[in-house]
């Protein structure tokens, strides 16, 4: 296939914005607003160290699945996509992926991606692929195009990482006594702490939560008091979300005297049985989601992820390594049943549903809806944004239509980029143009009405201001320029 090396207009001012008033929102109210992501898989080491990749495919894809897929798709060969080819041989065989993808939201982010932080109009394809390679070299030497730099290029105010209950906050606390005006916040992710199944690694984990708590974990109050702990240490650098992956969603009632019979058989390195697991976790998830609405945080489900479902890769390649698909199974019983228990006392936390199942947006609207209160916030129970398998045009605009139809849509928090790479911040750009562009025509077809004031509310709310009140972030020196 026989490609052109001449620039491209593909990524220009009006990008993904069909009509003069989605550009006139976009370009008036939308474009310059700041940016809360408070969802990412960044490391804080990278941002205190103030990395900067060697080269392209280092940015794109060294820990990319997304990208990893894609390239399975079409024919390349394992070698140059987790193995050991040269960094440039991967990035050719990127290019030779590009455009069978076309109209994927991967091929519409690496050109965002070009075009905002490199500067560069090139499609992606084989025959661009040294000159693509050489400009961004050139781009990458002069040390300008750094974490830091990125950060502060797409006005980002405040950050959260994604982190283990057993991270010593190092790097958070680095950045946060320093003088850089970005807030790097950690996000306590609790999966670890439910993972009972793997005696090996649970007790593992256990070890590590002894030493950083000086806390002897020989019965559940000792665990509970260990996790109390970490939630302080978290909370004094910032931390105001916590996180868990829901792959099944499951509730069994629990009193605390069971609940404590079955720890000590983990401590005793005896199995427990499915109907056993799901009582304790059941128990665990109330007793942390009580600790998270006394510290006033925010509690994120990520729901229906069937994981490592090709069994010969995942011995291969490991676990996390783009074989994780949709799962299907119904989660509406025991989601409401694990929230209620929570609200029967008023104690449910300000809470952010995400599914990887498309199928699932309405009832999980829907579900938000049973469970509002003014007790914290407005939209204290949250539709969250479209993730990973939507997370694109079509599944945005699902999202924000279901929101519409079933939610308060001016409530939404906003995007974030569940992403491991910096250049990522664009997709709240990406974002922005698809919400001005939805909200247009909707104006346009007669179903919102053409109101300016209403409408800049709107897009300011969810781009910004709806996140920063939701989740009572520190303050930030934000300034806009880059230093």
């Amino acid at each position: 296939m026989k490609m052109t090396t001449m620039q491209s207009n593909y990524i220009h001012d009006d990008f993904l914005l069909t009509t003069a008033l989605a550009k006139q929102l976009y370009h008036a109210y939308a474009a310059d607003l700041p940016v809360i992501d408070y969802h990412n898989h960044l490391e804080a080491k990278e941002i205190w160290e103030d990395h900067c990749s060697e080269n392209i495919a280092q940015c794109w894809l060294h820990n990319d699945h997304y990208l990893w897929r894609a390239m399975r798709s079409n024919g390349i060969d394992e070698h140059y996509i987790t193995g050991n080819a040269s960094d440039k041989e991967k990035f050719g065989k990127w290019c030779e992926t590009a455009p069978y993808i076309l109209g994927n939201p991967l091929y519409q982010w690496s050109h965002l991606e070009l075009k905002r932080f490199f500067d560069c109009q090139l499609l992606l394809n084989p025959d661009n692929s040294d000159a693509i390679w050489a400009h961004c070299q050139s781009a990458l030497a002069t040390g300008k195009i750094s974490s830091r730099q990125v950060l502060k290029q797409c006005r980002v105010t405040t950050l959260c990482t994604t982190d283990s209950p057993m991270s010593d906050l190092k790097y958070h606390q680095l950045i946060a006594a320093s003088n850089f005006d970005v807030a790097v916040l950690p996000t306590f992710r609790a999966d670890d702490l439910f993972a009972f199944s793997d005696i090996k690694s649970f007790h593992h984990t256990l070890n590590i939560l002894e030493h950083l708590t000086s806390t002897d974990i020989t019965s559940f109050d000792g665990y509970l008091t260990a996790i109390q702990k970490r939630m302080d240490a978290f909370h004094s650098v910032g931390c105001r979300l916590s996180d868990l992956g829901l792959t099944l969603v499951e509730f069994a009632p629990c009193s605390l005297e069971q609940a404590a019979a079955l720890f000590a058989k983990v401590l005793q390195q005896q199995a427990l049985n499915n109907n056993e697991a799901i009582k304790l976790k059941s128990f665990l998830f109330i007793e942390l989601g009580k600790e998270y609405h006394v510290r006033g945080w925010a509690m994120q489900l990520h729901i229906g992820v069937l994981v490592n479902v090709n069994e010969r890769r995942k011995q291969t390649l490991g676990g996390g390594t783009g074989f994780s698909v949709i799962n299907d199974r119904l989660i509406a019983e025991h989601l409401t049943q694990l929230l209620s228990t929570l609200d029967a006392n008023r104690q449910l936390p300000k809470t952010i549903l995400y599914s990887v199942n498309p199928n699932h947006n309405a009832l999980l609207s829907c579900i938000a809806g049973a469970f509002q209160d003014s007790d914290t916030t407005a939209g204290k129970i949250q539709f969250g944004a479209a993730w990973w398998f939507n997370d694109h045009k079509d599944g945005m605009e699902a999202q924000l239509t279901t929101l519409k139809n079933l939610g308060s849509m001016g409530r939404f928090i906003g995007m974030l980029t569940d992403s491991r790479n910096i250049f990522s911040m664009s997709r709240h750009e990406y974002f922005r143009r698809v919400l001005c562009n939805q909200l247009a025509l909707w104006v346009d077809n007669g179903e919102l009405p053409l109101d300016e004031a209403l409408l800049k509310h709107t897009i300011e709310n969810i781009c910004y201001r709806n996140a920063q009140n939701y989740f009572n972030f520190p303050q930030s020196n934000f300034t806009g320029n880059a230093q």
